[in-house]
């Protein structure tokens, strides 16, 4: 497993450059694979940002009907809510790429009648039907996208909350977020961290702190985001302000237009 930290000078850039090697990566695997590609999407600013540049990609750069999109998390709000990280999605990304509806894997809302349980269990159901291993229970992910916290948070797993540890279960609901709203649904670190590719995005000085803390090897109940790697690669995504206390010899510096390389 590699791990890397590609700095851009500002979230704009930044988006670009996950843009550019998210196409890269969706060419080189569907290449490879016969089957769909699998990636959970995150929300916050960061990502926002690098939805926004996916969708500003030309049409015939991601071969969108054989992507299959989910969620790593998703908070307990009704259907629609702006607040919510698929409606964020769909007005960043998915309003304007034409992507097979079935494709799109959203976390139940509670205007369905349900509580969140019945959600999370619901989700953990949707995973399994494209289960690639019994010993899984969800699908082989190509890729995890995920925002990173100030306090080094990862989907909705917070920093000394149960959720973290959580691994016997894909998907879990969890009731006690420190931000609000205080419930939400989210998959578990086995699920982010099977998956071939885990790339973290962060973007302004209120990520610094996190950032610095997850490549020096903090604990996991202190910060999240230390205990996630990928199975090929994991990639931190930030822009300058949010890698200003990393060294400089652990960095690869980008300008404004250029591209990544891939291996």
């Amino acid at each position: 497993m590699t791990r890397r930290v590609l700095v851009w000078p500002d979230v704009d850039a930044m988006a670009a450059g996950v843009a550019a090697s998210f196409a890269d990566l969706c060419s080189s695997w569907l290449a490879s694979h016969d089957g769909p590609m699998h990636v959970a999407l995150t929300g916050g600013r960061s990502g926002a940002a690098s939805m926004r540049a996916l969708a500003a990609l030309p049409e015939e750069a991601i071969d969108w009907d054989r992507i299959h999109l989910w969620w790593g998390d998703e908070r307990w709000l009704p259907a629609g809510d702006s607040e919510r990280n698929d409606e964020l999605a769909d007005q960043c990304l998915l309003n304007h790429i034409s992507i097979p509806a079935g494709n799109i894997h959203r976390v139940a809302a509670p205007d369905q009648g349900i509580d969140i349980d019945e959600a999370a269990a619901r989700y953990r159901n949707e995973l399994a039907r494209f289960e690639t291993d019994p010993n899984w229970g969800h699908p082989e992910f190509a890729l995890v996208f995920l925002g990173v916290g100030p306090d080094g948070h990862i989907a909705s797993l917070f920093p000394h909350r149960t959720g973290i540890e959580v691994t016997d279960v894909p998907v879990i609901a969890v009731t006690d977020s420190p931000k609000p709203p205080s419930e939400r649904v989210s998959i578990t670190r086995p699920v982010i961290n099977s998956a071939a590719h885990v790339w973290l995005m962060l973007s302004g000085a209120d990520k610094a702190s996190a950032l610095g803390l997850a490549l020096a090897g903090a604990s996991r109940v202190e910060v999240p985001a230390a205990g996630i790697k990928g199975r090929v690669e994991t990639v931190y995504f930030a822009d300058q302000a949010a890698a200003s206390a990393v060294p400089a010899n652990v960095t690869l510096r980008f300008g404004i237009g250029d591209r990544v390389g891939r291996d």
